[in-house]
């Protein structure tokens, strides 16, 4: 073990002479010690391990910076068609881990800190998490880009770079509290700042016409208050092959710092709103918008991305072919990640016509042949729109075109289907009504020559149901490409032993070709292997058990011999966390009635934030905390059932809880989930999937088998057949352990000192008009639980599950997905980057 004492002896040179970025273990020391004695200033004195872990990272960018610039000339010299992918979130989690093991150098790494007496995940857990995203959306834009990378494809990341990202939540009486997540407060040892590619954004003035000096008429926004756009690149390496690919994150900076002016009159807080009216722009991940400055704040940000991006694309472009764009739409295209960014139809639009000089139809022409769109939810309500009148004083530009656009779209539908009034005003980008309001996603398939789900019930409700009319008229446009994850950081990385184990058995290649992982099947049958995975997903238990204690500083009752029960995701209604805790209040009644014979030990783990704003879910989560300190604190459920709820979720609590997890829970309502990708993640290391048939749910079934997932639920179609006569009530009425589950509810035993806290979580469940039928499902729930508990009885056979899982994950890479999309809508061509 290492002695925890840093051994730093006098490094052999400066600073200036940092080695030659060879990758043995001496090497990595030397530089090592150079930044940490040297740069940081740092000795064996110093106990942080902060400043360790950002030397070590210091050392492994700068292996990666050689790389990165290699990738880029190759692009440049091979003047390559390019991808640029968009998105408000990139939820990238800790970086040094993935780095060392894209660069294969993990092992050599970690022995040489052992060498000089620090234990390497010391160091990885100093990193502070990413805070550029929120949940599914983020995770899988930066699983994207990883992938990318490692199928050597040109694609660029672009977002914002937010000061403050998803919030801290800290738990205080069972209720969530939201704090600031100020990740850069140390800075961030990844990034660069580009200076040089700053670009000016434009917000609020008017347009008018003016005459050039060629007499041609030409829109003008004049009179606009500027804010600068200045980027940051992260470097993205590719699996051990020399690509370094580039997430460009944009800060916004005030044009004028202050107004001296201002300031030497007394006015300070004047003086400086300018620089904070700006800055305000990448301050927060998603600023509530349940009031019209929020609102506008979000607007701000979708434009600022889509602006600062598309001007840093033409800029490239212009550097090289001049105002040339007849090539643009064979050598670039634009992936907009959810309809956040779809103002870019729109933006580029103003590009090329007001800057650039083309004609209205030469720019539609790109803009319809360039932008492909994304679409990650079935809820209309998610689907964003603007208030015109909003649109018109913050971008007045952009409004004209979007009426533009709309208009010459009304006249393309009338001719599709002469006299249908009705259609028009179902497929209107402008939605009428006491206001008019922009529907976004409407201009994104407008605007767009792809459109794609994200799975394929997914995608078939999308053109059944939510874009029907779009479908009907450009059925071509329409696709599906059911998400994955990296495989890299959710196997690899996160559970080194299991992976070390795969190798062993298989070999390497499944690292990037996870449909090897295929040939895990036969060694199902074998006792010692399967001795050998039981061994490796016990010992995970453990660590996630002691990491539980650790971040909820409670001394717990249990036991890796429990079954692990997961369910990690965004706190929201559809996704259902309540049915959850329905069952979890029915394993406690068990229990109190003395209902134990053959009882199965169950830990069950909920973990997720709730929107700020968003009261349900909020009371979700406290009513989770109110029946775990009830059940957790009564000694007759000791090693029987605990319910921990995990606060502050993120990317590395993700790392510590899939490797230990048995079930995972994808309870939400049929025809609800897009795709979810939480479920990947926890099959790929083994857990076994209890669900309904929604988003990527199916395709997990079909690729597992029957035997291998616990179904439950009502299917999509039958939710739509019972809507209209669903009766809660009745069904609670009908089922004994549902009334009691009801009754200890509603009595009030788990807020006894609060009461009438949980009335409407408890009345919404109970209504008629319950859009996500909770009760509906309730005791086929049950009845799928009671099966797990028959499996996991049999641990041979819940083992042998177990492995099948895993063996049958190798659609769920991301790998495959972006294999997809480049097959059939980017078109990139893969190119190998030769490092010295």
């Amino acid at each position: 073990m290492p002695t925890n004492k840093f051994v730093i002896s006098k490094p052999k040179s400066s600073i200036t002479q940092i080695s030659d970025q060879g990758l043995t273990k001496d090497d990595f020391i030397d530089d090592f010690k150079q930044y940490y004695v040297h740069l940081l200033g740092r000795d064996e004195n110093c106990r942080l391990p902060y400043y360790a872990g950002e030397a070590l990272s210091m050392a492994i960018r700068d292996r990666l910076m050689e790389r990165w610039k290699t990738t880029h000339q190759t692009y440049k010299n091979n003047d390559c068609r390019r991808g640029y992918y968009l998105s408000m979130e990139f939820l990238m989690g800790r970086a040094l881990s993935n780095a060392m093991l894209n660069l294969g150098v993990t092992d050599t790494v970690t022995q040489a800190m052992y060498d000089l007496g620090i234990e390497i995940e010391e160091l990885i857990s100093s990193e502070q998490d990413a805070g550029l995203g929120n949940g599914g959306l983020g995770r899988l834009a930066a699983c994207f880009i990883d992938s990318c990378a490692t199928l050597q494809l040109p694609v660029i990341g672009y977002g914002l770079r937010y000061e403050y990202g998803m919030f801290t939540q800290t738990i205080i009486n069972g209720e969530q509290v939201e704090k600031p997540d100020h990740w850069l407060r140390h800075g961030n040892v990844w990034e660069i700042e580009r200076l040089e590619y700053s670009h000016g954004i434009k917000f609020g003035g008017r347009t008018e016409i003016q005459t050039d000096e060629n007499g041609e008429q030409r829109y003008c926004w004049i009179d606009t208050s500027n804010v600068l756009a200045v980027p940051f690149d992260t470097p993205i390496p590719g699996y051990q092959n020399g690509t370094v690919n580039s997430l460009r994150l944009w800060k916004a900076v005030a044009t004028e710092e202050f107004n001296l002016d201002e300031f030497n009159a007394g006015d300070y807080a004047e003086a400086v709103a300018a620089k904070i009216a700006a800055e305000n722009i990448t301050m927060v991940l998603y600023p509530n918008d349940a009031n019209e400055n929020g609102k506008e704040l979000r607007l701000r940000q979708q434009y600022f991305l889509a602006s600062a991006s598309l001007q840093d694309v033409i800029a490239h472009w212009t550097g090289k072919h001049g105002n040339d764009f007849s090539r643009f739409v064979e050598k670039r295209c634009f992936q907009l990640n959810d309809t956040h960014p779809s103002i870019a139809i729109a933006e580029l639009m103003r590009l090329l016509m007001d800057i650039q000089g083309l004609t209205w139809d030469e720019a539609w022409t790109i803009t319809k042949n360039t932008m492909a769109y994304t679409n990650h939810t079935l809820l209309p309500e998610a689907l964003e729109k603007w208030p015109v009148k909003l649109m018109q004083g913050l971008l007045p530009r952009l409004m004209d075109i979007i009426f533009e656009i709309n208009a010459h779209f009304m006249a393309e539908v009338s001719m599709h289907w002469p006299g249908d009034s009705d259609r028009l005003r179902r497929m209107s980008i402008i939605e009428e009504g006491d206001e008019q309001q922009v529907r976004m996603a409407y201009l994104a398939i407008v605007g767009s020559f792809s459109v794609n789900g994200v799975a394929r019930l997914h995608s078939r409700l999308l053109q059944q149901g939510l874009f029907s009319d779009f479908y009907a008229l450009w059925p071509h446009k329409f696709n599906n490409k059911t998400n994955g994850v990296t495989p890299r950081r959710w196997l690899a990385a996160c559970n080194p032993e299991l992976a070390s184990l795969i190798t062993e058995t298989i070999g390497d290649r499944w690292v990037t070709d996870l449909a090897q992982l295929k040939k895990l099947e036969p060694y199902a049958e074998d006792a010692q292997f399967r001795q050998r995975w039981h061994a490796i997903k016990q010992a995970a238990k453990q660590r996630l058990i002691d990491y539980k204690k650790r971040k909820l500083d409670t001394e717990l009752h249990l036991s890796a011999n429990a079954l692990f029960d997961v369910q990690i995701k965004r706190i929201h209604e559809y996704k259902r966390q309540l049915l959850n805790v329905l069952h979890v209040i029915h394993l406690y009644n068990c229990i109190k009635k003395g209902d134990t014979d053959n009882w199965v030990a169950r830990c069950v783990l909920i973990g997720g934030k709730a929107a700020p704003g968003y009261r349900m879910a909020k009371k979700t989560i406290k009513l989770i905390n109110n029946v775990a300190r009830v059940i957790n604190s009564d000694a007759d459920t000791d090693n029987k059932l605990a319910l921990l709820f995990l606060p502050d979720y993120r990317v590395s609590a993700m790392e510590k809880i899939c490797p230990g997890a048995d079930l995972s829970e994808q309870i939400s309502t049929a025809g609800k989930e897009a795709s979810g990708t939480g479920n990947m993640k926890l099959m790929m290391n083994g857990a076994i999937t209890i669900g309904t048939l929604d988003g990527a749910n199916i395709e997990i079934r079909e690729e597992v088998g029957d035997e291998n997932f616990f179904l439950f639920g009502l299917t999509e179609d039958q939710i739509a057949a019972t809507r209209d006569h669903y009766d809660p009530v009745a069904i609670i009425g009908q089922d004994e352990d549902l009334q009691q589950v009801m009754h200890l509810l509603e009595s009030g035993h788990f807020n006894q000192f609060e009461p009438g806290i949980f009335d409407d979580l408890i009345n919404s469940i109970k209504s008629s008009h319950d859009p996500w039928m909770t009760i509906a499902d309730f005791r086929s729930y049950i009845d799928a639980q009671k099966c797990v508990e028959d499996a996991y009885r049999d641990k041979d056979h819940w083992t042998k599950m177990s492995i099948l899982n895993c063996a049958n994950s190798g659609k769920f890479s991301t790998d495959r997905t972006i294999s997809e999309y480049n097959r059939d809508i980017w078109k990139l061509k893969p190119q190998p980057v030769k490092h010295k």
